[in-house]
Protein backbone atom coordinates (compact mmCIF):
# COMPACT_ATOMS: atom_id res chain seq x y z
CA UNK A 1 0.00 0.00 0.00
CA UNK A 2 1.47 3.40 -0.96
CA UNK A 3 2.49 5.81 1.74
CA UNK A 4 0.08 8.52 2.64
CA UNK A 5 0.81 11.76 0.81
CA UNK A 6 1.67 14.46 3.29
CA UNK A 7 0.18 17.90 2.84
CA UNK A 8 2.57 20.81 2.72
CA UNK A 9 2.41 23.57 5.21
CA UNK A 10 1.68 27.00 3.74
CA UNK A 11 5.33 27.97 4.24
CA UNK A 12 6.57 24.76 2.54
CA UNK A 13 4.20 25.39 -0.37
CA UNK A 14 5.44 28.97 -0.70
CA UNK A 15 9.06 27.82 -0.56
CA UNK A 16 8.53 25.19 -3.29
CA UNK A 17 6.61 27.64 -5.45
CA UNK A 18 9.29 30.30 -5.05
CA UNK A 19 11.96 27.77 -6.12
CA UNK A 20 9.87 27.07 -9.22
CA UNK A 21 9.50 30.80 -9.94
CA UNK A 22 13.24 31.31 -9.48
CA UNK A 23 14.03 28.46 -11.90
CA UNK A 24 11.63 29.83 -14.53
CA UNK A 25 13.34 33.21 -14.18
CA UNK A 26 16.80 31.64 -14.51
CA UNK A 27 15.76 29.70 -17.62
CA UNK A 28 14.12 32.82 -19.04
CA UNK A 29 17.33 34.80 -18.60
CA UNK A 30 19.26 32.04 -20.39
CA UNK A 31 16.72 32.22 -23.23
CA UNK A 32 16.88 36.02 -23.38
CA UNK A 33 20.70 35.96 -23.42
CA UNK A 34 20.71 33.52 -26.34
CA UNK A 35 18.11 35.56 -28.21
CA UNK A 36 20.07 38.77 -27.57
CA UNK A 37 23.20 37.13 -28.96
CA UNK A 38 21.33 36.01 -32.06
CA UNK A 39 19.76 39.44 -32.58
CA UNK A 40 23.14 41.17 -32.22
CA UNK A 41 24.57 38.86 -34.91
CA UNK A 42 21.48 38.61 -37.13
CA UNK A 43 22.31 38.53 -40.85
CA UNK A 44 25.86 39.83 -40.32
CA UNK A 45 26.98 37.54 -43.13
CA UNK A 46 25.13 39.92 -45.50
CA UNK A 47 27.69 42.59 -44.68
CA UNK A 48 30.58 40.58 -46.11
CA UNK A 49 31.56 38.82 -49.32
CA UNK A 50 30.14 36.83 -51.05
CA UNK A 51 26.76 38.13 -49.93
CA UNK A 52 27.12 41.91 -49.86
CA UNK A 53 27.97 42.22 -53.57
CA UNK A 54 24.86 40.37 -54.76
CA UNK A 55 22.54 42.02 -52.25
CA UNK A 56 23.85 45.47 -53.21
CA UNK A 57 22.83 44.81 -56.82
CA UNK A 58 19.30 43.55 -56.18
CA UNK A 59 17.95 44.76 -52.83
CA UNK A 60 15.99 47.68 -54.32
CA UNK A 61 14.64 45.51 -57.13
CA UNK A 62 13.67 42.80 -54.68
CA UNK A 63 11.83 45.35 -52.51
CA UNK A 64 9.72 46.34 -55.52
CA UNK A 65 8.41 42.79 -55.98
CA UNK A 66 5.67 40.97 -54.13
CA UNK A 67 6.95 38.34 -51.71
CA UNK A 68 6.56 34.88 -53.18
CA UNK A 69 5.74 36.13 -56.68
CA UNK A 70 7.35 34.68 -59.79
CA UNK A 71 9.49 37.81 -60.10
CA UNK A 72 10.55 37.56 -56.44
CA UNK A 73 11.50 33.90 -56.80
CA UNK A 74 13.46 34.72 -59.98
CA UNK A 75 15.58 37.17 -57.97
CA UNK A 76 16.29 34.46 -55.42
CA UNK A 77 17.14 31.74 -57.93
CA UNK A 78 19.04 33.77 -60.52
CA UNK A 79 20.43 36.96 -59.00
CA UNK A 80 21.05 35.86 -55.42
CA UNK A 81 21.95 32.19 -55.84
CA UNK A 82 25.55 32.41 -54.60
CA UNK A 83 24.75 34.86 -51.81
CA UNK A 84 21.80 32.82 -50.58
CA UNK A 85 23.68 29.53 -50.65
CA UNK A 86 26.28 31.13 -48.38
CA UNK A 87 23.65 32.95 -46.29
CA UNK A 88 21.54 29.86 -45.62
CA UNK A 89 24.64 27.84 -44.73
CA UNK A 90 25.65 30.41 -42.09
CA UNK A 91 22.25 31.45 -40.69
CA UNK A 92 20.14 28.82 -38.98
CA UNK A 93 17.05 31.04 -38.72
CA UNK A 94 16.32 30.07 -42.34
CA UNK A 95 14.53 26.77 -43.02
CA UNK A 96 16.87 26.26 -45.98
CA UNK A 97 19.76 25.94 -43.52
CA UNK A 98 18.40 22.50 -42.59
CA UNK A 99 17.90 21.12 -46.08
CA UNK A 100 14.93 18.82 -46.57
CA UNK A 101 14.01 18.85 -42.86
CA UNK A 102 13.54 22.62 -42.97
CA UNK A 103 11.42 24.03 -40.15
CA UNK A 104 11.07 20.58 -38.55
CA UNK A 105 14.78 20.70 -37.65
CA UNK A 106 14.64 24.18 -36.12
CA UNK A 107 14.57 24.98 -32.42
CA UNK A 108 12.57 27.67 -30.67
CA UNK A 109 15.42 30.19 -30.95
CA UNK A 110 15.56 29.62 -34.72
CA UNK A 111 11.79 30.03 -35.03
CA UNK A 112 11.68 33.29 -33.08
CA UNK A 113 14.53 34.78 -35.11
CA UNK A 114 12.90 33.54 -38.33
CA UNK A 115 9.60 35.20 -37.41
CA UNK A 116 11.30 38.49 -36.53
CA UNK A 117 13.24 38.32 -39.80
CA UNK A 118 10.00 37.81 -41.74
CA UNK A 119 8.41 40.74 -39.91
CA UNK A 120 11.33 43.06 -40.65
CA UNK A 121 11.56 41.87 -44.27
CA UNK A 122 7.87 42.58 -44.81
CA UNK A 123 8.56 46.18 -43.75
CA UNK A 124 11.23 46.49 -46.47
CA UNK A 125 8.90 45.44 -49.28
CA UNK A 126 7.00 48.24 -50.98
CA UNK A 127 3.76 46.26 -50.68
CA UNK A 128 4.77 44.19 -47.65
CA UNK A 129 2.04 42.52 -45.64
CA UNK A 130 3.23 40.19 -42.90
CA UNK A 131 0.06 38.10 -42.76
CA UNK A 132 0.26 37.47 -46.52
CA UNK A 133 3.98 36.69 -46.15
CA UNK A 134 3.25 34.26 -43.31
CA UNK A 135 0.63 32.48 -45.41
CA UNK A 136 2.99 32.23 -48.39
CA UNK A 137 5.89 31.14 -46.19
CA UNK A 138 3.78 28.51 -44.47
CA UNK A 139 2.96 27.09 -47.89
CA UNK A 140 6.56 27.43 -49.13
CA UNK A 141 8.07 25.73 -46.06
CA UNK A 142 5.24 23.29 -45.32
CA UNK A 143 4.36 24.91 -41.99
CA UNK A 144 0.92 23.72 -40.94
CA UNK A 145 -1.37 23.34 -37.96
CA UNK A 146 -0.42 24.69 -34.58
CA UNK A 147 2.85 26.32 -35.63
CA UNK A 148 1.16 28.15 -38.50
CA UNK A 149 -1.50 29.38 -36.08
CA UNK A 150 1.11 30.51 -33.56
CA UNK A 151 2.87 32.53 -36.27
CA UNK A 152 -0.42 34.16 -37.33
CA UNK A 153 -1.35 34.90 -33.71
CA UNK A 154 2.02 36.56 -33.25
CA UNK A 155 1.34 38.76 -36.29
CA UNK A 156 -1.80 39.95 -34.51
CA UNK A 157 0.28 40.79 -31.43
CA UNK A 158 2.85 42.80 -33.39
CA UNK A 159 0.16 44.56 -35.42
CA UNK A 160 -1.40 45.78 -32.16
CA UNK A 161 1.93 46.80 -30.60
CA UNK A 162 3.25 48.56 -33.72
CA UNK A 163 -0.02 50.38 -34.37
CA UNK A 164 -0.06 51.58 -30.74
CA UNK A 165 3.48 52.93 -31.24
CA UNK A 166 2.32 54.87 -34.31
CA UNK A 167 -0.25 56.77 -32.23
Amino acid sequence: MPEEIKELTIDECRTQTQKHIDLVNKLGRIYINELNTRLANHDKSKLESPEVEEFAKVTNGLASTTYGSEEYMKFLKEDLAVALEHHYAHNRHHPEHFGERGVDAMNLFDLVEMFLDWLAASKRQNNGNLMVSIDKSCERFNITGTLANVLRNTVDYFDAVLSAEDK
